[in-house]
């Protein structure tokens, strides 16, 4: 047991680990958008809208869940309130029954029991029957008020959840209303700036330079890393993730549009990894266990979310509308880690996957299976 907890402690990074790579990873996305500063670009007008929808979707996520919590928590209880109920009126009416048995068992009068002339061997068995009856009828109504309080504080503590529920429906319809908003200037942005958009993403310089800023990360990354080990390898449980080659899933149902190495743009610069068309809103999951080690914006990806496998593997998954994990997260395979959009001026809404090792994309078809 003593092995497994050390295991345990070892597999689970602490928090301080989990702040220096988060400051480490704020650092280098601080270095890479000083370096882009100078090169405004129409797309960069989506950049705050985009990341306000996915803060608010993923708020409303965590809201969500709560609520199914508290949900399931309150109809538990109000399951205990019930049976507590039902023990309640038993016990009252044992302690009834109890009660009205001490009163017609009346304690014999000592004195007229010895003047009576009556058997004392007789007089004595009814001391004790009384006694009894005196410790059964304490014992119940002990029992019948613990049920008391305990009635009480399972009523107190529906009530605060109830309250905690209400809260969070209020704030859930908040948020929903702020996705609106934030949808519609995301809209307007969009509409104002598509021209520009549509004309820089056929550009190579544009799709060259996207390349190198998703490169130039990668490799900060693998630097962050190498100092701070994000998913301990030798003490994690599972599978590594080299033995997975053949049995990963993608991370998204849809139409499968673009194919790593296909031509991008007029000059048909090679893609480095898929394109997964699908409808807004779909869930995008893990394709292994890991860690979340970036989850921002970037210019040419809009919201992405790259996962830290170990061996030096990473994912990465771009052009969401929300991420719903942050920087820090462990990820378990099929975990949900954003939703599918069209977030970084992209025409269709999906998902661009790719998959890389040492910071070099390999073809993700070759590690999944489509059955």
């Amino acid at each position: 047991m003593l092995a497994v907890a050390a295991l345990a402690a070892q597999a689970a990074p602490s928090e301080k680990d989990l702040e220096q790579l988060r400051g480490r990873i704020e650092a280098l996305q601080a270095e890479l958008d000083q370096k882009e500063a100078a090169r405004a670009e129409a797309r960069d007008a989506l950049r705050e809208s985009e990341r306000a929808i996915s803060n608010a979707n993923r708020t409303l996520a965590a809201l969500q869940q709560e609520s199914r919590q508290l949900q399931a928590e309150s109809a538990r209880l109000a399951q205990r309130h019930k049976v507590l109920e039902q023990s309640l009126a038993e016990r009252q009416a044992a302690a009834e029954r109890v009660i009205a048995a001490r009163q017609a068992l009346v304690a014999p009068d000592v004195l007229r029991a010895a003047l009576s002339g009556d058997d004392p061997v007789d007089f004595g068995r009814r001391l004790v029957y009384v006694s009894y009856v005196s410790r059964a009828a304490a014992a119940v109504l002990g029992s019948y008020r613990g049920n008391l309080e305990a009635l009480v504080g399972l009523e107190r503590e529906a009530q605060v959840k109830r309250e905690r529920l209400r809260a969070v429906e209020q704030a859930s319809r908040a948020d929903r209303q702020r996705i609106v908003r934030e949808r519609e200037a995301r809209r307007k942005v969009l509409a104002r700036t598509s021209g520009e958009i549509r004309k820089s993403r056929r550009q190579i310089d544009t799709l060259r330079a996207d390349e190198t800023r998703l490169s130039r990360l990668i490799e900060g990354l693998g630097r962050v890393l190498g100092r701070v080990e994000a998913v301990p390898e030798k003490s994690s449980p599972g599978a590594a993730f080299s033995s997975m080659r053949g049995k990963l899933r993608l991370p998204v149902r849809g139409e499968l549009t673009g194919r790593f190495g296909a031509p991008r743009g007029a000059r048909g610069i090679e893609a480095k990894g898929v394109f997964i068309r699908a409808r807004a809103g779909e869930p995008v999951r893990a394709v292994a266990r890991g860690q979340v080690v970036y989850a921002d914006w970037m210019r040419g990806f809009g919201n992405l979310l790259i996962v830290d496998h170990g061996e030096n593997y990473l994912s990465v998954y771009a052009n969401n509308e929300s991420l719903l994990k942050t920087v820090g997260d462990p990820v378990t395979t099929g975990d949900v880690l954003a939703t599918t959009g069209a977030s970084g001026g992209n025409e269709e809404t999906g998902l661009y996957f790719e998959l890389r090792h040492l910071g070099r994309a390999f073809d993700p078809l070759r590690w999944v299976t489509l059955k």
